[in-house]
Parts: C-alpha cells; structure tokens; sequence
C-alpha cells in the first residue's frame, strides 16, 4: 500500500508491505541518527505557489501558507494549487463553510482564482483559456507528486501495479491522476479520509524501541549472547510501558536485527528469527533492492532491536449487512473541466452513499473534511464497511501528438523528468555498485546530455565532476568515432580529472 497525504504546504508519501517502515538517520543540516518512520515529503501541497517565469510554469517549493493562503482565500494571496482545482470546478464553492476573506464569512472566490489564470494565458504565444491554463498547471502538480512515490517505491524494487493508493488529507482530489500517471488501478479512502492522520494518532500505539551495536558476524556463536541482550531490551521497554500506564497482558513485542555484508556500510532490518531465515530474508531484500547477492561474504549484524507496543484504540468499523438497492443519490450538477473538456458532473454526499452504491466517473464525493474527485474512465465501490474503493476501467493511453512546441507546461514536465531520470541513474548506479567508493562514499555524478554534449540535466550528486563531464563527452562526440555502445569509461589524462564514468543515450 502506498499512503498519499497531501496537506497545505506538501504532500507525504509513504510504503507499507506488512510493517511499518523506518529510517534510522536522517539529515536536517547535520546528520540524526534517531528512529523516525520512513516518509518521503513532496513540495506540493494545497498552498503550493504556482508561477510562470516566460518560459515555463513552475509549481512550488514556496508556499501561500494558510493566511494569507491561495487567491481564492480572498485574503490577498497567491495564485496556488487549492485555485486550480476552484478553477476546474474540482473543488465547488457552495460546499465550502463561508469562513473566507477579512471578516472570515464569505465563500471561496472562483472568480479571483479565474481571473488570476486568464492573466497567465494572456501572456502565451498562443493563448490559452483560464481552465486550459490551470491544468496545464494541474499536470505539473501530478508530476511532482508521482516523482515523490517512485523515489519510495520504483528506486527501491517494488512495482506499483502491484500496490493500492491510500488516499487521505486532500490527496482525494488529485488521487485518479496520480494512480494514472504510476500505472496503479485502485485506491482506497477511508469514510475520514480528510482527517485520518489525526484520527490514526488518536488510535495509535503507544511504543518505545531499544537497540543495542554488536558488529557480530552472523553465526550460531552469538545466538546465546544476543537471546540475553533481547531480554535485557524487552525488560526495558516492559519498564518504560507499564510507567506511561499500560497493563503487561496489553504489551506486544518485536524483535529485529539490521543485517549488511562485512565491509559495507548499508543494513537492511529483518525479523530476529532462526539464522536460516534472516539470511533468507536478507538476500531477498538485498536483491530486490540492490540488484545482486554476494554468498562469498560474511554477513554481519550490525544492531538488534526490540519494539515494544501497545495500548490502541480500535473501535469497532460499523458494518452494513447488505446492499441497497437503487442509484445513489446526486446532490447536484455541476461543470468540471477534465482531460481537455468540461463535464456536467453529479455530485454526492458521502451521507448518501451506503454498501453496494456503484459511481461511474467523472463524479465528486462531498465528505464533510474533504473532496474526493472521481475521474473519468474510474469506478466507485462502497464496501460494507463504507470505505470507498476506486477501479480504472481501462488502461488510459498515455500517447499523445509528437510537437515541437515550447510548450510552458511541457517544458516544465520534460525538465522534472529528464532530473528524475538523472536521479534515478544515480539511485541504480549506488545500488547495483560494489564499490564502496559509490555505494558509501556517493562519490559519483550522473548527468544528461544532448547529441551536441550540452548538459540537459544533473542529478544534485557531487558537482566537481560536472565541471569536465561536459568536455569529456564533447570530445567522444567529436573524435570521430562510431558510438556502437551505451557505457564508456573514459581517463582525462589532459585534464584535472582522472575518471569519469559517461553514459550516451
């Protein structure tokens, strides 16, 4: 499952198999090493600011904040994600609390979010509409949002056709499109989807982890010593409990060890269990993710740990014990603008919506904390326990007309994605190395080029080798010679550098 959040300023993606993913060093200026759960946070959140700098149309870093917020807040703001939908019809006025503007009691302003988006068309070479501006906006949102999913699924070997899209905060609103862009053909959004991060914490665990370095090779030898420093943790986090109030019978433990092969430096955490097992585990993950196994070289844990938890609420799901019968009922009609054209959309209230409801997109579904757009081509189930469940109808072709163009919204598009690709050359490169050089160090740079060796796009990776890649390549280029292969590995010997690894495409 893939959790998508998107909030005011950001969205946060998320990668759940099982268990719940952490990262136990991170980088805030200088490094943490602190357990945090493993979540990916994405520039393009409802306030995300949009602009177009004559060339291209750029989405975020920056954004509107909740005051002033978007233009449609009628507080002053800027142009921002929440317009575009305003604009479009995605997000529909009357169905907002009045809580907007000096005297915070008017409704959103459509028009204020219209008007900003026709100034922007009127500066095209070829003019465009409001809406058709708005989505060429829109498009680049998605994209942003896409690109932060790929970097905790896709980089890390998992496929997403494979995995549901778990919708919550706003991602209601953009959640069809993301799952078209990444190939996914479900989601799924829970009755409270619009508040569910506070009503998961509400419901969560309470628990405490305790870990402890060993640098042992993995044998037979250690067990012994390792099972009494597991009891040792668990009496601790036990202790640690049963002070914050919980009963010893509601106290729930898990056991793990982080495992890397001797003279690396990257773990992967599988369950504490028979030897056998963790090294079965840890195989299948190292290949999963780093593309290859290496059965000559001692494996070593590095950490064990212990989770212990307990003391949720799980309030029971209210379950319908059959299917209504009927058409579900539309509240209203109104125009959306979707995939090029507008649509009389029906609009519901998810009041309304009871066990066995079926809606064919384009639809909205109205939620008291939030907006949940249903695409055309997508299919809505109301399962038994009221959740809503969306199926692509059909794989949406992703063709469209080759042009030459400089298109402002292709441009930004194309720019992402030939960065996302340099990224992503990065991420395969530090995977599938064993040279400890790349895999620990990073000491690498990948890098685009055009057929003339003009830097199209470098990965954020280190920048003193971009100074000569350019050069390097041109010289390939120009020597002459018939490129019959995609990797070079060329020595600058008339130059500072003394090794650059180039790929020509």
């Amino acid at each position: 499952m893939i959790g998508f959040d998107m909030g005011g300023t950001s969205t946060d993606v998320s990668h759940y198999a099982g268990t719940f993913e952490k990262v136990y060093e991170t980088e805030v200026g200088v490094k943490m090493r602190v357990p945090m759960m493993y979540i990916h946070t994405v520039a393009a959140g409802g306030g995300s600011l949009l602009s177009y700098d004559g060339d291209r149309f750029r989405v975020g870093p920056e954004s509107a904040g909740a005051d002033p917020g978007p233009i449609c807040y009628r507080r002053g703001g800027s142009l921002a994600v929440t317009d575009i939908n305003v604009c479009l019809g995605k997000v529909q006025p009357e169905y907002f609390p009045k809580i907007f503007g000096p005297e915070q009691n008017l409704a959103l302003d459509a028009t204020g979010a219209i008007n900003a988006f026709k100034k922007i068309g009127e500066q095209l070479t070829n003019k465009r509409s409001p809406e058709e501006v708005a989505e060429g906006f829109l498009d680049i949102t998605i994209e942003h949002m896409a690109q932060a999913i790929k970097k905790i699924s896709v980089s890390r070997g998992y496929d997403l056709q494979e995995y549901v899209l778990n919708c919550f905060g706003g991602g209601g609103q953009h959640a069809c499109l993301v799952a078209e862009r990444l190939g996914m053909n479900k989601i799924f959004l829970h009755p409270f989807s619009g508040v569910l991060s506070a009503y998961g914490m509400g419901l969560a665990d309470i628990s405490t982890e305790q870990q402890l370095v060993l640098e042992s090779e993995l044998s037979k030898n250690v067990i012994p010593e390792i099972q009494k420093n597991i009891i040792t943790l668990t009496n601790n986090n036990e202790k640690d409990l049963l002070e914050q109030g919980l009963e010893k019978i509601n106290i729930n433990h898990s056991v793990w060890a982080q495992l890397r092969y001797k003279g690396t430096d990257t773990t992967i955490q599988v369950l504490f269990e028979d030897i056998e097992l963790m090294r079965k585990a840890f195989e299948l993950n190292h290949k999963r993710q780093f593309g290859f196994i290496a059965p000559d070289k001692a494996i070593i844990i590095e950490t064990i740990g212990v989770t212990s938890y307990g003391g949720s609420e799980a309030p029971a799901e209210m379950i319908s014990a059959s299917k209504v019968k009927g058409e579900p009922i539309v509240d209203a009609h109104k125009p959306m603008y979707s995939k090029g054209q507008w649509h009389s959309t029906p609009i519901y209230k998810i009041e309304s919506l009871e066990y066995g409801h079926e809606i064919t997109g384009p639809a909205i579904i109205i939620e008291p904390t939030g907006t949940i757009v249903i695409e055309a081509n997508w299919q809505v189930e109301i399962s038994q326990y009221r959740h809503i469940i969306l199926t692509q109808n059909d794989k949406i072709s992703k063709e469209k007309a080759i042009t030459t163009t400089c298109d402002p919204v292709t441009l930004e598009i194309f720019n992402n994605l030939f960065m996302s690709i340099a990224e992503q050359m990065g991420i395969v490169l530090r995977n599938t190395s064993q040279s400890v050089n790349i895999k620990e160090r990073l000491d690498f740079s990948c890098a685009i080029f055009d057929k003339h060796g003009n830097l199209v796009a470098n990965a954020p990776h280190v920048p003193v080798h971009l100074g000569s890649m350019d050069s390097s390549v041109k010289v390939i280029i120009n020597s002459g010679q018939q490129i019959k292969v995609v990797m070079f590995l060329y020595r600058i010997i008339h130059t500072m550098a003394d090794h650059i690894y180039l790929t020509l495409r």
